[in-house]
């Protein structure tokens, strides 16, 4: 349900959806998500029940938007862009999901458990869009599909970055980056073309 805000979408309906998006993150500042409701969210954005409907099927989905558009709104910002060979862009990334998820509410928090799993698939998307689209530039020659490539540096470096949120007395973002790099180094350099490894 992610949706890019490149995308040729009608100026009206992009402003409707960042008013929702809008919306329910200032009500996740009051309260917690399961508590919010669509009939809440419509208020808030002073829009009525069926143009909430015209845009999301649910809160969930409204809420993987808000979630992708932030987090690819702070790779934007950082510049971050990944053509499929650059081992210091992919560094930026991880280091992009690390940051974004120790900005956010503590995760294993038992008011946010309700929004992890929709988080957690905003993110990787976002992450699995940004690699497939680099990787496809630079095919791998050995078999392994750019979609396969691009799934599993996806979910291992959320995977990682969520275990490193976790961690009482955790090391700096830019330590667990270069930790999360050296252990995807090796799959990442046994799918790259002959030429760029």
């Amino acid at each position: 349900m992610q949706e890019s805000m490149t995308d040729s979408v009608d100026p009206r309906i992009r402003r409707t959806r960042v008013l929702l998006q809008e919306s329910l993150g200032k009500l996740l500042e009051e309260k917690e998500f399961d508590k919010i409701s669509v009939q809440d969210i419509a208020e808030a954005a002073t829009v009525n029940r069926a143009t909430f409907y015209d845009h999301y099927p649910d809160k969930f989905a409204l809420l993987e938007c808000m979630v992708a558009g932030r987090f690819a709104g702070l790779l934007a910002a950082r510049g971050v862009q990944f053509d499929g060979g650059c081992a210091s862009a992919l560094r930026a990334m991880v280091l992009g999901v690390c940051d974004y998820l120790a900005a956010t509410p503590r995760l294993e928090c038992e008011r946010q458990m309700q929004m992890e799993p929709h988080m957690e698939a905003a993110v990787i998307a976002v992450v699995r869009r940004m690699l497939l689209e680099g990787i496809e530039k630079h095919p791998p020659e050995n078999g392994i599909s750019a979609a396969t490539l691009a799934a599993t540096l996806s979910w291992a470096i959320y995977g990682a970055a969520k275990e490193w949120v976790r961690t009482p007395e955790r090391c700096a973002s830019e330590t667990m980056a270069d930790q999360i790099l050296g252990l995807l180094g090796p799959v990442f350099q046994a799918a790259q073309p002959a030429s760029t490894v």
